[in-house]
Formats: structure tokens, sequence, C-alpha cells
């Protein structure tokens, strides 16, 4: 039996659901063969059975160029379309509201709340006008689902929201380092030396 193989080329071509139901899949694993079964199941968009049909040198040789792909550099991308809607990351992060921080910071912590996360960075565009544009205003993480949205996108986002935190921290830091008179917890130093939310997404860029 014939059995025809789309494998994915980029992370543009894998969704943050797949990643999620991989991650779900490989935690506490050590089979090899089983994690290269399942990546190829999730990714390939096949089922176990077709799996095993493959030859053994082509599973290694798939899995490897699979996992390569994680191993490129992520960029933003500040907007997707996704059925229907054209979502936009959020313009300006530094206006971003308490609610929207806490919610963020908190669905960050566990990948299978990173689609949550992804409502609170990107929302659908409603004007837009050459390269700048407004979202909607945030309602909520159940508003919609993004979890068929490109996992380059998630990753992208990711990356710079943890480098333009990792850049505040160190400007809060130094201004508190100047002020003499301010007093501050070691428990809160420590929170802005180390991250919180976004430290378990580094953690696995780093693993894998």
């Amino acid at each position: 039996m014939k059995l025809t193989l789309n494998i994915p080329e980029s992370l543009s071509e894998i969704t943050l659901g797949q990643y999620q139901n991989w991650l779900k899949v490989a935690e506490g694993k050590e089979d090899e063969t089983f994690l290269q079964q399942k990546m190829i199941e999730i990714f390939c968009n096949i089922t176990l059975k077709q799996v095993l049909m493959i030859k053994a040198t082509d599973v290694t040789e798939i899995t490897t160029d699979l996992g390569k792909m994680f191993e490129a550099k992520h960029k933003l991308i500040t907007t997707f379309k996704l059925n229907e809607n054209e979502f936009g990351f959020i313009p300006k992060l530094d206006e971003m509201s308490f609610g929207e921080y806490i919610d963020l910071d908190n669905y960050l912590s566990e990948w299978e709340n990173m689609h949550k996360a992804m409502t609170v960075l990107f929302r659908p565009i409603t004007y837009k006008k050459k390269d700048k544009y407004l979202i909607e205003d945030y309602e909520g993480s159940g508003k919609y689902d993004l979890k068929n949205m490109s996992l380059d996108i998630v990753f992208g986002s990711l990356v710079f929201f943890w480098n333009l935190r990792s850049e505040l921290q160190k400007h809060i830091l130094n201004y508190l380092a100047n002020q003499k008179e301010v007093q501050i917890s070691q428990e809160v130093l420590d929170s802005l030396k180390n991250g919180a939310g976004i430290n378990p997404y580094m953690d696995l860029q780093t693993a894998m």
C-alpha cells in the first residue's frame, strides 16, 4: 500500500494545537521509538497505523528534519489570518491593562493554556491603514480559539515578549538600585530577576 506523506518544512505548517498535543504525549516519556512515531503521527497528520508502514530509516530521517525546524530563529509576525478574521499583535504592550497582563502571565506558565495566552497578545483587527492597525478590546480568553494559528507566530510572539520583558526588568532593577530609600523584598527581586510565566517556554526551547 502506497502512503502519501506531507512533511512540514517549517513551523508555519504546524499549528499550536498540534504542538500542544505533542507536548502532552511526550511529557515524561523516554522511549525514543514511541516519541518518533507520535511526532510523525501528530505533525504529519496521519494515523499511528500509517506510521508503522514507514521504513525505519525514513522515520529517523523525518523526525530529524522535524526537529531541525525548531532550531530556526523566531521573528515577530504581527498579523495573520485565521478563518474569517485577521488578527493583530497587541500594538502597544506598554499600554496593556493590568487584567491583560495578569491573564497573560498566568496562561504563559503552562503550554496547555498557550492558546489562551495568544488571545491576549492577538485579537481581530478593527481598523487598518498600511502597517498601522487597531485591535478589539480584550474580553477574556474564551472569545476566540487560536489553537489553529501556526507555531512560528506563537514562538515569534513569545520571544519578542520575553526580550521586551527582560529589558523592562533590567530597567526596574537598575532604577531600584539607585533608590536608597526604596525598600523591596528579596522575593520581589528574585521574581524580577528570574521572570515568571515566560520561563517554561524558554526552558522548553533550551531543551529542544
